[in-house]
């Protein structure tokens, strides 16, 4: 089978399993009491409360039977740090359904779920022939990071993981961004797939194959989830799925050497986060606001944008951004 051909399989498949299993799923959330707790200050969004929410498992699913069915270090690895940061974030939804609030893990806790879980992609990254402390720098030589590489890892993978999850706010808002990214990371794999197989290493070739199919299931998987989660959405993928999808995010760029590429493609997951940041710091130096509320998003919603319009913006930005990705990547 021709690599191209696996690849549209991987996408296929996995936008058919989340779709067709996605009723079965959201029945057995509602059937569970897995609802949602809106954020009390988060007014416009009272009439979500009991919505079915640990839906990420929905994409979930399909992401990681394609990751096993790989069997490379990457895709294996990756399906284990994915798995885990769903289940940190399981552990995070079922606490707030339990206790019927909107506050789960402390956040002691979920940070020291998140450094751990990084620390193990961190010293994969080291230890591995394959990706190495060495990453590609866009227009420039390769950077060897040496020891340097394992901080440097856990800190993208722990800022990724809070951006995703600050970024899913809205109805499919952070299903579609991370579509995007996805189908962009697809095609940055697969050009750095047939480096690798012209420089005759196929094992090289073969791992980075392994990150183009885990692209290629994730942007599937979260084209069927869509179908639910999209604006009225029936099912919200909670943290089990932001947690576990910002760890995904993380794995495709950190293991093909392409960190600096993340918050290219991933521009609108920084900016949830940079949005936050800058209302914070704001709001303690002067005591006013920048925006109506953080992050961004939220912002827009109470400017009078609708939840799908607000998701059609940040969709075109993002594949205006990956757009510029590609042109980083071939700089490489």
């Amino acid at each position: 089978m021709s690599a191209e051909l696996k690849i549209l399989l991987y996408f296929m498949g996995s936008a058919l399993i989340s779709a067709v299993t996605a009723p079965f799923f959201v029945a057995l959330l509602g059937k569970l009491k897995a609802r949602q707790t809106v954020l009390g200050y988060v007014t416009q969004h009272e009439h979500k409360s009991g919505t079915p929410t640990m839906g990420g498992i929905i994409f979930l699913l399909p992401l990681l039977i394609s990751a096993l069915c790989e069997s490379t270090s990457f895709s294996l690895v990756s399906a284990s740090v994915i798995f885990g940061f769903g289940v940190l974030g399981f552990l995070d939804d079922f606490i707030k359904i339990r206790f019927s609030r909107n506050l789960g893990l402390k956040p002691y806790q979920k940070i020291i779920g998140q450094l751990g879980l990084s620390a193990i992609a961190a010293y994969f990254c080291y230890a591995s022939p394959y990706a190495g402390s060495q990453i590609n720098v866009p227009f420039g030589a390769p950077a060897e990071l040496s020891y340097g590489i394992i901080p440097f890892v856990i800190l993208i993978f722990v800022a990724t993981t809070n951006s995703v999850n600050l970024t899913d706010g809205l109805d499919g808002l952070a299903a579609t961004v991370s579509a995007g990214y996805f189908a962009v990371f697809a095609a940055v794999t697969y050009l750095a797939y047939t480096d690798a197989t012209g420089a005759g290493d196929a094992r090289a070739a073969n791992e980075i194959l392994s990150l183009t199919a885990i692209c290629a299931s994730a942007a599937g998987g979260l084209s069927g989830y869509l179908i639910f989660n999209s604006n009225p959405a029936t099912v919200m993928m909670g943290d089990t799925g932001s947690l576990a999808l910002g760890a995904a995010v993380a794995c495709v760029a950190v293991f093909s050497r392409n960190p600096f590429l993340l918050p290219v493609a991933g521009i609108m997951f920084v900016w949830s986060s940079i949005s936050v940041i800058m209302q914070v710091l704001v709001f303690k130096a002067t005591k006013k606001r920048i925006f109506l509320m953080a992050p961004f998003h939220h912002h827009l919603e109470m400017k009078g944008l609708s939840e799908a319009k607000i998701c059609a913006l940040y969709f075109f930005v993002t594949a205006v951004a990956g757009a510029i990705t590609l042109i980083f990547a071939r700089t490489i």
